[in-house]
């Protein structure tokens, strides 16, 4: 029998090669899409069993290439997401009006289903033009597609992050940390595997509901997973609440860098916490577990920003 072909957007990101992975082991053939080829094709071609992964070069949107892309796709998985806007990719154009015309083309086509990623936490973030530009392509979706799944994750870490990865490498060359909104925020973080399986999951039809928000076991604030980061790394630091106009200015220096530690769209978003909010059912009101604690899966690559590196792991490990 001709194994399914799964179409996915944003197949170079760390959910996406997760997933390629989970995919093409279970023999469904993927096509994966990335910007440049040149850059990303050599990563992508390392995750899959040969003979199950094509690699599609879009740098753009081009509206014919797509249509084609989707022609031969039973089902197609759209991963593709900023942080922060540069140039031609703004919220709008990747968060709202994009999966706008993917779910317009996938009604058109027929697809099986469109699986779309948006975030969690972003019905309230109203002055966030993250938040809104997401909230936006998910309303869009379920206008123009009935057959859509739109997945709301918290934040998702792993080894392949920008999250946790950024910050132990903040805690490890500054002497603080600055706590936006006093570090109450709350999230659920979800591990990348954990994530991935839930996608699998639907792909192979074991959920209907429409909207569902992916978290993790656990509940903890800004705060605490600094802390845990810093336990993790080794390291003492002093953290530092900053007031809120001091924050944003400082933010506004960052935006200038090519890619900004924070920005102030972001510190917007972080007035806001990105935990179950009640509305849709959760990954665990649908039986699919996601059970890797924040703490013990960030133990197994932080030696890499412990004063030894590798040769700390015994010592550390011992230590705790």
């Amino acid at each position: 029998m001709k194994p399914k072909e799964i179409l996915v957007f944003g197949a170079s990101g760390q959910i996406g090669r997760h997933l390629i992975r989970k995919l093409t082991k279970n023999n469904y053939k993927v096509v994966a899409v990335t910007r440049n080829i040149h850059q990303k094709g050599y990563i992508l071609k390392t995750q899959a069993n040969p003979g199950y992964l094509e690699i599609v070069e879009l740098p753009y949107f081009n509206i014919d290439k797509i249509k084609n892309l989707l022609e031969e796709c039973s089902i197609c998985i759209n991963l593709i997401g900023i942080l922060f806007e540069k140039k031609n990719n703004n919220f709008k154009n990747i968060h709202s009006d994009f999966p706008d015309l993917l779910s317009k083309f996938s009604a058109k086509k027929n697809i099986e289903k469109l699986i779309h990623l948006s975030s969690l936490g972003i019905e309230k973030s109203i002055d966030s033009n993250y938040a809104i530009s997401k909230l936006d392509g998910e309303n869009k979706i379920k206008h123009n597609f009935n057959r859509s799944i739109i997945l709301k994750p918290s934040i998702v870490y792993s080894v392949d992050d920008n999250f946790t990865t950024n910050f132990m490498t903040l805690l490890n060359r500054l002497p603080f940390m600055p706590l936006y909104y006093e570090g109450k925020t709350k999230f659920s973080p979800i591990h990348v595997t954990d994530l991935a399986q839930i996608i699998f999951d639907a792909v192979q039809g074991k959920v209907n509901e429409q909207t569902i928000e992916c978290i993790g076991p656990e509940i903890l604030s800004f705060k605490e997973i600094i802390l845990k980061l810093l336990k993790n790394i080794d390291k003492k630091r002093l953290l530092i609440p900053l007031p809120l106009a001091f924050a944003k200015t400082l933010a506004k220096i960052f935006e200038i860098m090519p890619n900004p530690l924070i920005t102030v769209d972001q510190i917007n978003l972080l007035k806001y916490d990105n935990i179950a909010s009640g509305k849709y059912k959760t990954n665990f009101d649908l039986g699919l577990a996601a059970n890797r604690i924040f703490d013990e899966e960030i133990k197994k690559y932080s030696f890499n920003w412990r004063d030894g590196g590798q040769y700390s792991r015994d010592k550390f490990l011992n230590k705790n």
